[in-house]
């Protein structure tokens, strides 16, 4: 397969740490996004890195026995280590903070200490077989204050950062679970749910593994989710992904079903708001979309994979070393290697190489990979990195090779002038909610963001609709399309900017189809605006009647007053600009000696008389005395060197 045809990869900058060996153990912090590399229990050194700091953070720590656990808190101020059942210690990195050791002991008698979580800088959970106890870290005396426990029989946990919800495994099959969610010093219990399992279980052991659970926001709310690897129904033959939205109010529901339609050993990420399912059988993956349209069954929507099973685009792993030594060809990297290890939304480590990926989507080869064009456009709008695919999807449908019909082009407009439309009115509710005061009054009032799905008319014009003018290409195709571009901006009642039109009515001139640009403007098909008046008055030398057009847009404007005593003064139509200025009452506040250099002009010297008659009888009127003011004066000698004769 050929680069275009993957359209997941690896990111080109990895963290690269020392792979785990018997001396080296490797954590990693899901809060942080952190390796942590530990020698010898951090006595020969402790480096930690993340995706973002490429300035890795080294220190050494006495050997107390083995690390069970090690992570910073949020900014890296206060570092905490496992290294036994009941404890956990404490090192403060702040400046000119003590760097002496101090422990808390859980509280619960007998308990033994799962893991904890940092929940934000100075503060920090701790999960025990018996419960969960949330304190506040106090670095400058050393110490810890519980804020906050609950007791409960517990099998395992998990932690989602972004949500800041961590999930406790309770009772004997380890299917009912239970979320905290903490926030700002608070942790609040969230109604427990329940994991249908695949089929009633033979035994009263452990049935719901942590490896079958992953906590991931999707569209900005939090799912669980649970990797079924039988079917409930017996008609259904393969595992399935089992969504469960887990709000911050209310209980937990069953959302969504994404079926796999195999079996064997998987992986889950999310990356762009998609579910990706990685099969190590088969070393492929499938990536889900749960905003595209699925099948409900009234009670839960069912998805099926986006796009065809595809591997993970092939990685090369740079040989290190200095320079002259890494001119060796670098090693191709173990694709879905059971040395892998997935952690949310997007991560994926190999202990064993030494490694740290981000996984990406690759939009440019999904293109070619789902012909249906209103499903792909709907699949496109929803990622961060979209537009210059869409743009690039739009040429490519009105390329000669790949032309689609007018009916697709029509669709894929609406859908972007939906977004479009959708930002405009945001927007619009923002700027009279800030004029109307609100924002003193509502804090929460934010600037809507413009994402790249956000598509405009500028967009449009100078990457598509613009460069598509100027193929060889049927004008009535390219005459149909901007129609129709514009038919799907007036149908969600956008402005439509004048270039536009002026690109329509360029294209229509070009091919001389004036009786349809007739059409157009008479049944304003084309909406009127001044530089579109301005432009049909260009076009007076090609189609004579232009003109008239575009004095009639003008008028219908209403605000282009000066526009047309202009027009009608350059073409020499003096009487014709006194009569329309007469019209509109407007002749009291006119100069004088701009249609009296009109009226020179034209060397007809009884069109001259009559002006300056004009002029005479409304000094007459407005002053009592038909002389004109002196300025005047002394150019209405120049005027009147030519006798008037008749």
């Amino acid at each position: 397969m050929g680069e275009e045809d993957y359209y997941l990869e690896l990111c080109d900058r990895p963290v690269h740490f020392e792979k785990a060996n018997p001396v080296n153990c490797v954590f990693f912090d899901e809060a942080n996004k952190q390796v942590f590399a530990v020698r010898s229990g951090g006595a020969t050194g402790v480096v930690v890195k993340g995706p973002d700091d490429r300035n890795p953070i080294s220190f050494r720590m006495e050997d107390k026995g083995e690390v069970k656990c090690i992570k910073f808190s949020l900014e890296n101020k206060i570092l905490a280590v496992q290294r036994t059942s009941k404890t956990v210690d404490f090192s403060n990195f702040i400046p000119d903070s003590s760097q002496l050791e101090y422990t808390q002991e859980c509280k619960t008698k007998n308990a033994n200490i799962l893991g904890f979580c940092w929940t934000s800088s100075t503060e920090i959970v701790f999960i025990t077989d018996q419960g969960i106890e949330f304190y506040q870290v106090l670095p400058e005396k050393r110490n810890l204050k519980l804020l906050k426990s609950q007791n409960i029989n517990v099998n395992w946990y998990m932690y989602c950062p972004e949500g800041a919800v961590i999930l406790l495994s309770t009772t004997v099959l380890g299917n009912v679970l239970q979320p905290f969610y903490f926030r700002a010093g608070t942790m609040s219990k969230l109604p427990k749910f329940e994991i249908e399992l695949p089929s009633v279980p033979k035994s009263t052991k452990l049935n719901l593994s942590e490896r079958d659970i992953a906590m991931a926001t999707i569209y900005g709310q939090l799912y669980v989710l649970f990797l079924r690897h039988h079917s409930r129904t017996s008609s259904s033959t393969g595992a399935e992904v089992v969504l469960y939205h887990l709000p911050r109010e209310g209980a937990c529901k069953k959302m969504h079903i994404l079926k796999l339609n195999r079996t064997g050993k998987f992986a889950l990420n999310v990356v762009d708001n998609l579910v990706v399912v990685h099969h190590q059988d088969t070393e492929t993956s499938v990536i889900f979309d749960i905003k595209l349209r699925g099948e409900f069954d009234g009670t839960v929507t069912f998805h099926h994979p986006v796009l065809p099973a595809r591997s993970i685009q092939p990685y090369q792993i740079p040989m290190a070393g200095p320079a002259p030594v890494t001119s060796q060809s670098p090693v191709p990297c173990k694709l879905y290697s059971s040395s892998w290890i997935v952690f949310q939304p997007d991560i994926i480590i190999s202990a064993s190489q030494g490694y740290l990926w981000n996984l990406q989507v690759k939009l440019q080869p999904i293109v070619n990979l789902l012909p249906d064009k209103g499903r792909l456009m709907d699949f496109l709008l929803q990622r961060k990195e979209c537009k210059m695919v869409i743009l690039s999807v739009c040429s490519q449908m009105l390329s000669e090779s790949d032309r689609a019909t007018l009916p697709v082009i029509a669709t894929v407009f609406d859908k972007l002038n939906h977004e479009y439309k959708k930002y405009l009115d945001a927007e619009q509710s923002y700027t009279t909610a800030l004029e109307a005061g609100q924002s003193r009054s509502s804090p929460l009032l934010k600037r809507p963001v413009r994402t790249q799905a956000v598509i405009d008319q500028s967009d449009m014009y100078t990457h598509v609709l613009s460069v598509f003018t100027e193929k060889d290409m049927p004008h009535k195709f390219v005459i149909a399309v901007l129609m129709e571009y514009i038919r799907s901006l007036n149908q969600f009642q956008i402005t439509v900017q004048h270039y536009l039109h002026e690109l329509v009515i360029k294209t229509l001139v070009q091919h001389n189809l004036f009786y349809m640009l007739h059409q157009f403007l008479q049944y304003h098909v084309l909406s009127d605006s001044k530089p579109l008046a301005c432009l049909l008055l260009s076009l007076e030398s090609f189609y004579p009647p232009a003109h008239q057009l575009s004095l009639d847009m003008l008028k219908r404007l209403s605000t282009a007053n000066d526009e047309i005593v202009e027009v009608l003064l350059s073409k020499h139509q003096v009487l014709a600009a006194l009569r329309f200025i007469r019209g509109i009452g407007g002749h009291d506040n006119i100069s004088a000696r701009k249609f009296l250099d009109a009226a020179k002009q034209t060397e007809d010297n009884m069109l001259f008389y009559t002006i300056f008659r004009f002029f005479e009888q409304r000094n007459q009127r407005l002053r009592g005395n038909p002389n004109f003011t002196p300025v005047l004066d002394e150019n209405s000698t120049i005027f009147w060197s030519g006798k008037v004769t008749g």
